[in-house]
C-alpha cells in the first residue's frame, strides 16, 4: 500500500511543482488584514491588494533570508504556461524580524488570476551571508529552484501557500442582451 503524504505543502503539490522536498526549520507567519496564511487557505483578489505581514522566526539577527513569492499556476492552473510568475523578492531580511527590514529587489504584486484556482507560494531560503541579489528581467517563468541554486540558497527552510480564484463579477467579459 502506498504511503499518503498529509504534509500539505505535498497534497497542495508545491513539493513538486515549484520545490523538492524539504524539512522546514524556521517560523515563518504571513499576514493580510489581520488573517493567518495557512497551507490550502482561501484568499480573494480583494483581500490580497497589499503587501502582507511577514514576520519570520530564528534568534539570531546576523542570520539573513530570502523571501521569494510565486504563482505555478499562470497563466491559468491548466496551462501554466508562464510558470512560475514572480509576485515578490526580497533578500537580506534579518532573523526576528520582517521583509520591511531587508532588501526589497522586486516589489509586491497582488496575484489578479483570470482562470482557475491558483497557489500563491512564500518560499523563505537562509542566505550564506549578504550577496547582491539581481532583479529578474520580467516576472514570468521565474523558476524558484534555479533562483536559489544561482545564490547558493539551499534547500528552503520554510514555506506556505494559499489559494486564490477570480471573485465573481470582477474583470473578464461581460454579455449584454439589448431588447427592442
Amino acid at each position: 500500500m502506498p504511503i499518503v503524504s498529509k504534509d500539505p505543502l505535498v497534497v497542495g503539490r508545491v513539493i513538486g511543482d515549484v520545490l523538492d522536498p524539504f524539512e522546514s526549520s524556521i517560523p515563518i507567519r504571513v499576514t493580510y488584514n489581520n488573517r493567518d496564511v495557512c497551507n490550502g487557505c482561501e484568499f480573494k483578489p480583494s483581500q490580497v491588494v497589499h503587501q502582507p505581514r511577514v514576520a519570520i522566526g530564528g534568534v539570531d539577527l546576523r542570520n539573513l533570508y530570502t523571501l521569494v513569492a510565486v504563482n505555478p499556476d499562470a497563466p491559468s492552473p491548466s496551462n501554466p504556461s508562464l510558470r512560475e510568475h514572480l509576485h515578490w523578492l526580497v533578500t537580506d531580511i534579518p532573523a526576528t524580524t520582517g521583509p520591511s527590514f531587508g532588501n526589497e529587489v522586486v516589489a509586491y504584486e497582488s496575484p489578479r488570476p483570470t482562470s482557475g484556482i491558483h497557489r500563491i507560494v512564500f518560499v523563505l531560503f537562509r542566505q550564506l551571508g549578504r550577496e547582491k541579489v539581481y532583479a529578474p528581467g520580467w516576472r514570468q517563468n521565474f523558476n524558484t529552484r534555479e533562483f536559489a541554486e544561482l545564490y547558493n540558497l539551499g534547500s528552503p527552510v520554510a514555506a506556505l501557500y494559499y489559494n486564490i480564484q477570480r471573485e465573481n463579477g470582477s474583470g473578464g467579459r461581460r454579455l449584454y442582451s439589448s431588447s427592442s
